[in-house]
C-alpha cells in the first residue's frame, strides 16, 4: 500500500513539475531546438515513458493481480487456479502480444530508471562533479542487469525455454 501511495505521489509531482516548467517558459516553447549533449533522451521524454510505464503497470495488474489475487478474494474459479502463479506466467507469456507489450514496458522502465537513478542521487545531494558520471554508470549497469533478468524471463517463457511446471 505504501509503495502504491509513493508511486501516486511520484506521478502527481511529475505532472506538477511539468506544468511549472511549461508555465515558466511562457507561450513560446523553445527558442533553440537543438539540445545539449548532456541532456539525455530519457530526461526529455519522461512524460511519454511514464505513460508507457503506467499502461504497462495496468496490464501487469490485470494479468496477474486481477486473475490471481482478485479471483481468489472473490472466489472466482479460473484456469489456471488463482494460486498457480507459474501457470499464469506460462499462459500470459505464451501469447506473443503480451510478451512484446511486456518487453516494450521493460524498455520504458529501463530508460526511466537509468535516468531516475542518478537523478535521485543528485536530488539527495550525494552527487557532484566527480560522482555524477559514476552514479550514471552505476545506474545504467544496475538497471540493465535488473531489466535483462526480467526480459530473459519473458523471452524464456515466450520462446518455450522455461521448464514446464506440470
Amino acid at each position: 500500500m505504501a509503495l502504491a501511495f509513493l508511486a501516486v505521489c511520484h506521478i502527481v509531482y511529475a505532472f506538477i513539475l511539468t506544468a511549472q516548467n511549461r508555465r515558466a517558459r511562457g507561450p513560446q516553447r523553445y527558442e533553440v531546438t537543438s539540445r545539449r549533449p548532456e541532456v539525455s533522451w530519457a530526461s526529455q521524454n519522461m512524460l511519454v515513458l511514464g505513460i508507457i510505464i503506467l499502461l504497462g503497470l495496468g496490464l501487469h495488474l490485470y494479468n496477474f493481480w486481477c486473475h490471481m489475487m482478485f479471483a481468489e478474494l472473490a472466489g472466482v474459479a479460473t484456469t489456471p487456479a488463482p494460486a498457480d502463479g507459474f501457470g499464469w506466467i506460462q499462459q500470459t507469456f505464451a501469447n506473443p502480444v503480451y510478451s512484446i507489450l511486456y518487453l516494450v514496458w521493460m524498455c520504458a522502465i529501463w530508460f526511466h530508471l537509468s535516468h531516475g537513478f542518478w537523478s535521485a542521487m543528485q536530488t539527495l545531494g550525494i552527487s557532484g562533479k566527480i560522482w555524477l558520471k559514476r552514479w550514471q554508470c552505476i545506474g545504467i549497469i544496475y538497471v540493465t542487469i535488473l531489466m535483462a533478468v526480467f526480459a530473459f524471463l519473458v523471452l524464456s517463457f515466450w520462446l518455450g525455454f522455461a521448464p514446464s511446471y506440470k
